[in-house]
């Protein structure tokens, strides 16, 4: 199983980056973990978008499903998915129609932002839209999906992903919690948001610093810990030193392009 970050940076993009983004593949199978704005054209630069088996959504902040919108257009709008040949393409019966396995009410939210420019049902035409709930679980492909209720501003869920024995854990957003480290129990990779080089002012949680990304990683016994969510204005340095004082050891950070093998 390999993970590739696609893209890494917070709520706000990075100069020239994407937001939460990541590619899991099994063999020729291809899992997308969320698609923040900004995240489709650099997945291109990865795989070809038709050849994405599925993708998994964490929650329904924009910087983890908002480039579903440029990604469907892309779906069924490219010449090659068209059903008559078109500029060189021979047409198909069969245009690629990825998975979309999402949390309960995202389709309520995609139709009501796709319904702004009246094509309220264009999320559902280019992607085969599942719903998720925390105690499911899901095969896709080779792969079994795992959902966990972490406290974040709205609902939302890390994913635990697993194949061939092997697991990597998203822990999408969240405050401090002891949800996401026992879900995370024994993981190879934990992914995790380490946002913040100080808690929230608002005393509000919603997100971790890197010393808490790194304790989260601990305690849950995690092999390997990748900080993300982290923007191009925080010192890298500083990042991994301090989600390397709360682990106990060196960490990742996320990197645009970065692969990793589990």
């Amino acid at each position: 199983m390999r993970v590739t970050v696609i893209g890494k940076s917070p709520a706000w993009q990075d100069a020239g980056g994407a937001c939460s983004c990541y590619l899991v593949t099994e063999g020729d199978y291809a899992l997308v973990v969320d698609c923040g704005n900004g995240a489709f054209a650099k997945l291109r630069e990865h795989i070809d978008y038709t050849e994405v088996d599925a993708v998994a959504i964490t929650h329904m902040h924009a910087d983890h499903f908002f480039d579903l919108f440029p990604f469907a257009y892309g779906l069924l709008l490219t010449p090659r998915q068209q059903p008559v040949p078109v500029a060189g393409w021979p047409g198909t019966d069969a245009p690629a129609r990825p998975r979309l396995i999402a949390p309960s009410g995202a389709a309520t939210t995609v139709r009501a932002i796709a319904s702004a420019w009246g094509d309220e049902a264009l999320i559902e035409s280019a992607f085969r839209m599942e719903h998720y709930r925390a105690s499911a679980e899901v095969e896709a492909g080779p792969f079994t999906l795992r959902f966990r209720e972490v406290p974040h501003y709205i609902l939302t869920f890390a994913i635990d992903v697993s194949a061939g024995g092997r697991r990597v854990t998203f822990g999408a957003d969240c405050r401090p919690n002891e949800e996401l480290v026992e879900f995370a129990r024994g993981t190879d990779l934990l992914v995790i948001e380490a946002t913040l080089p100080r808690p929230e002012r608002t005393g509000v949680r919603g997100h971790l610093t890197p010393y808490e990304a790194g304790e989260h990683a601990r305690g849950a016994g995690a092999a390997r810990a990748l900080l993300t969510h982290v923007s191009d204005e925080l010192d890298p340095e500083w990042v991994r030193a301090e989600g390397a004082r709360g682990f106990g050891a060196p960490v990742a950070l996320a990197e645009p392009g970065l692969s990793l093998d589990i």
